[in-house]
């Protein structure tokens, strides 16, 4: 499979959080062999948790269904690119590679606002691809905030 049909998968899981009510971002854990070991979206509103991103869901559970918490040799495929929380989670568990779709203005933390998976001072790196069916990733956000103000206003 491509970094495109990962990321539709990705996709798939943005809609099931925007079904919840939750902001549409989906992830995805997927190991060196191309298997899936993990894929969930956004469940802050759900779990009110506020580390419930979808990156941190997915790699807790691929660490569980590895049995460590070091993820060498994996790859997060997750559809907005993640905040200093998720991005710092990335680098705590070894991701190998991170594939994002569309960069976030307001809270990225891989190359927007911060450059925490490459900075230089940390004990490890993350390759970093952007950018992969950004415009769907981003339709998906701004669809889900448009409704999101509609409905305020009534």
């Amino acid at each position: 499979m491509t970094d495109s049909d990962y990321m539709a998968l990705a996709l798939v899981e943005a809609d099931r959080a925007a079904g919840l009510g939750e902001v549409p971002v989906g992830a995805l854990v997927v190991d060196a062999d191309g298997q899936v070991l993990a894929a969930g979206h956004n469940r802050r509103q759900c779990d009110r948790d506020p580390t419930a991103h979808a990156e941190v869901l997915v790699l807790r559970e691929a660490a569980r269904r590895r049995g460590d918490w070091r993820l060498a040799g994996t790859c997060l495929y997750v559809t907005l690119e993640p905040c200093p929380m998720c991005a710092g989670a990335l680098v705590n568990a070894r991701v190998d590679r991170l594939v994002f779709g569309c960069g976030d203005p307001k809270a990225g933390a891989v190359c927007t606002l911060y450059t925490l998976c490459s900075d230089p001072r940390l004990n490890h790196r993350v390759e970093v691809l952007s950018g992969v069916s950004a415009d769907a990733c981003a339709r998906r956000l701004s669809d889900f905030f448009a409704r999101l103000r509609a409905q305020r206003a009534c």
